[in-house]
């Protein structure tokens, strides 16, 4: 009798019910022989995913009575979901995969697929598991165990009193004493186990169970995101890592399938830089050529932004001639935890994506999710599109652990959802094909709960994550001397085997010849000048191909190198970062550019949720190594409004790991760009180069004419001489130097300098510190250079509230400074259009005047 809402309890003995009453088939089949007519997939193989779903199903299970004592911390499962071992069935092990939370089955098959359980590259050759028909000749007499019903009871955690007297099965039978979780204790029948039973699950199977169990119990020894959350991902199954519940990984798929494509062409064209020449090695692809990359996700998800753009941005390359080999897969049971998605609504939605072609199928029919999700897979990696799978499933026992159904759901809804169990739908698929009986289905079940249950108790006991060193450890690794030895060997080929082509690439007139620079030209030719050594770059975003940007930053660039490397995108922040994402999981060096600051926030996610994460999520066997370049904060004259004078920086801030570099002077901002693209290729950082506006084409500091903001570009040879190592400040000394400190960044760094100017004539002294790096800040230096006048002034042209005054003040306090210190900062107000915006930014009297402030008291 169910419940009003489906528990571990009722799911399990409906499917046991169901097993039983099955009638056998007419003939037993021979596994190797396909289970019907119509179709390729074998019997054997038909096992293998049944047990594949069957894992999934009592680990969900497991789930729950890990939660019932408090030692399990998620229980989003995938039951209802199985269906999606019909899709891993049908790709390669190969194929890059970024996975919806309930794809339990999916990381089964694929585990093992990668065991050797079927052909990698032969998905649909039916390979079965080594003594699978043997297993069914020869069930075990296990009664029902703690991976079959016992899985549903409340038990006490290992240890405590009550854990040595535990209660029987729902089903009447007695749960293993713990000598029976011994591999080499008898049976629970007092039998010695033989060889099969004593194998935990089948090849693969084990391994993907205890991946997942330590997931859920937050495990240190979980083999991607160890202990810091529960993913599906895994380098050697090439599984991505995704936190994502909204689609969030969709823009980065698009981004990996462009990525795929492009090494492809260039492998087949025999290079892989684009150019004639070159210096760095390109790093290798890590995928083959012909795969494709799979993208998972929710039925509510095809609402959401970020999906939208995805769609979006593989239509929109697709009808450029651009191939996106990208196989989505919306897995749909009609609720987003307790909205329902309107009657066809996803459906109408998906067909009517420009581009991208439409394939459905039902998650309950093993068979036919199976033979299309074949033809899908088979399509896209023909063809190099995208296409979207919609598999119909059902989701059982509710959203999470916590949800109670009834509060939006009728019995009878949930009832029919029960009826559609893709586990019993594959269970009816082998027992009507001759296959397997009911029970001989029933003790395979039963032997894989056992041994989930044996693995769960297991993985308690394993450490966690006990220190906060180690729960940041993979976060954003810096190996500074790596990277300062990155810039010096990218100096040594420029000056030396690569000259020849950085000669041809600059018109035989290098930068270094050209005289003072403006800090728009140097980020040019320091732009060039890592296009030209590192073969695996590309420059892209709105406008900065064939027009150069709208500043004329990329000026020249796509004449110089290719529309392969630097080219423009469409119109959407969220797809630009999307693509640099993927690009960089694909072994591309990305350098996207964000028009302007404003621009970015409508995208932020993809830095903080995806690209930050992902080194955190995976412990370093994923990472997307990227440098955005953006145009921001204000003070830009006769171009106004919030839009184009955007002083927000604080989001930026706020994400853990994030390197924020704010170049002020030409003669920073190529060293910093190339300290960036170095700890981006040696460290696989995600780093914001921040390009103040204001100071693109300023030539001047003091008075018209005198050039004193322009300055000549470093030859090769002084690279590693003038590195800007990340976290290390600029220091300007102006007069004594010893009454004041100014610490300041971008547009304050000219202001303080005109202020500096002002006060030394008053016979003051001053230091003004350019931080160039809001993230990390140069705490060291900040601490140097105030305690060596006591008076410390910080000039924040950002917003006093969450500005990153804030963050300098902090570093001082925590640091334990003890002089005076003030801050002059903008006011909390968007950057208003003409001159009033004069009326809410920093200005060079509110500099002097909070100096004069400072020293009075």
């Amino acid at each position: 009798m169910l419940s009003d809402v489906t528990t571990p309890q009722d799911l399990d003995d409906r499917f046991r019910e169901t097993l039983a009453a099955l009638a056998a088939g007419p003939q037993r089949r021979d596994p190797a022989l396909p289970v019907t007519d119509d179709t390729t997939l074998t019997g054997a193989r038909a096992l293998d995913l049944f047990d594949a779903q069957a894992t999934s199903r009592q680990l969900d299970l497991a789930a729950r009575w890990l939660r019932s004592f408090d030692e399990g911390f998620y229980t989003i499962g995938s039951a209802g979901h199985e269906g999606n071992a019909a899709i891993a069935a049908a790709l390669r092990v190969t194929d890059p995969a970024l996975l919806h939370y309930r794809s339990g089955a999916f990381y089964c098959v694929r585990a093992a697929q990668a065991a050797g359980a079927a052909p990698a590259d032969r998905p649909d050759a039916g390979a079965a598991q080594p003594g699978a028909a043997d297993r069914l000749a020869a069930p075990t007499d296990r009664q029902a165990t703690p991976g079959g019903s016992a899985l549903t009871d409340r038990e006490a955690a290992p240890g405590s009193a009550a854990a040595t007297d535990r209660q029987a099965a729902p089903g009447g039978s007695a749960a293993p004493s713990p000598d029976a979780l011994d591999p080499d204790a008898p049976d629970p029948d007092g039998s010695a186990a033989g060889p099969d039973a004593a194998r935990p699950l089948g090849p693969g199977h084990a391994d993907a169970a205890r991946d997942v169990l330590r997931g859920m119990v937050a495990s240190s020894r979980e083999p991607v995101a160890g202990g810091r959350h529960k993913v599906f991902g895994r380098a050697d199954l090439a599984i991505v890592p995704t936190t994502s519940t909204i689609a969030s990984h969709l823009p980065r798929a698009v981004g990996m399938g462009l990525a795929v494509e492009r090494l492809r062409r260039l492998d087949t064209a025999g290079r892989r830089d684009g150019t004639a020449g070159g210096g760095g090695a390109a790093t290798p692809a890590p995928w083959p050529p012909d795969a494709v990359v799979i993208c998972s996700f929710g039925d509510a998800s095809v609402n959401h932004a970020t999906a939208t753009a995805a769609f979006n941005t593989a239509g929109w390359y697709d009808h450029a001639g651009l191939r996106v080999p990208v196989l989505f897969v919306c897995e749909d049971n009609g609720l987003g935890i307790s909205v329902r998605s309107p009657k066809g609504w996803v459906e109408t939605t998906l067909r009517a994506k420009p581009g991208i072609r439409y394939f459905a199928a039902d998650g309950d029919d093993l068979l036919r999710a199976y033979e299309v999700a074949s033809e899908a897979a088979a399509w896209v990696r023909r063809h190099r599109r995208p296409a979207v799978l919609h598999l119909s499933t059902v989701r059982l026992m509710g959203h999470a652990g916590a949800d109670a159904e009834t509060a939006y759901r009728s019995t009878g809804e949930i009832a029919a959802d029960l009826d559609r169990d893709p586990l019993v739908g594959t269970a009816r698929l082998l027992v009507a094909a001759g296959v397997a009986t009911g029970d001989e289905l029933m003790a395979r079940y039963d032997e894989i709960g056992w041994h989930v249950r044996r693995i769960a108790e297991e993985v308690l006991d394993e450490p966690k994550l006990t220190t906060p060193a180690e729960v940041v450890a993979p976060l954003a690794p810096r190996r500074p001397a790596r990277v300062t030895r990155a810039v010096a060997d990218a100096a040594a080929r420029a000056g030396g085997p690569g000259a020849a082509a950085r000669a041809a690439a600059f018109g035989g007139r290098p930068p270094e010849l050209t005289g003072p620079l403006t800090l728009a030209q140097s980020i040019n030719a320091a732009l060039a000048d890592g296009l030209l050594d590192h073969p695996q770059m590309a420059v892209f975003g709105e406008d900065v191909g064939a027009k150069g940007g709208v500043y004329g930053v990329t000026k020249g660039l796509r004449d110089r190198f290719g529309a392969a490397r630097v080219f423009d995108t469409l119109l959407d922040e969220t797809s630009i970062l999307g693509v640099g994402l993927g690009a960089g999981l694909a072994g591309l060096l990305p350098v996207p550019e964000i028009q302007y600051l404003a621009y970015l926030h409508n995208a932020e996610d993809q830095l903080r949720g995806e690209a930050a994460t992902m080194q955190f999520f995976s412990q370093g066997a994923f990472r997307n190594p990227m440098v955005v370049r953006v145009a921001g904060l204000a003070y830009q004259e006769g171009f106004g409004g919030h839009f184009h004078n955007d002083n927000s920086v604080a989001v930026l801030r706020d994400v853990p790991g994030l390197v924020i570099a704010v170049p002020a002077r030409p003669d920073d901002a190529a060293p910093m760009l190339r300290t960036c693209l170095a700890s981006a290729a040696v460290d696989g950082s995600v780093c914001v180069f921040l390009e103040p506006i204001a100071l693109y084409h300023s030539r001047d500091l003091y008075a018209p004419g005198d050039g004193e903001w322009l300055a000549p570009y470093a030859e090769p040879g002084a690279w590693a001489g003038g590195h800007a190592p990340i976290g290390r400040a600029r220091v300007y000394g102006v007069g004594s130097a010893e009454d004041v400190t100014i610490i300041t960044f971008g547009n304050g760094v000219p202001m303080s300098l005109r202020a500096a100017a002002t006060l030394a004539d008053e016979g003051i002294g001053t230091r003004v510190v350019d931080l160039r790096w809001l993230s990390p800040l140069p705490v060291a230096d900040i601490m140097r250079e105030a305690a060596a006048t006591g008076r410390v002034l910080v000039v924040d042209e950002t917003r006093r509230s969450g500005g990153v005054g804030e963050g300098v003040i902090a570093a001082l306090v925590d640091a334990g400074y003890v002089g005076a210190a003030r801050r002059v900062a903008g006011v909390d107000s968007f950057v208003p259009l003409g001159p009033a915006a004069r009326q809410v930014l920093v200005t060079e009297e509110a500099i002097t005047q909070g100096a004069h402030t400072l020293l009075a008291r």
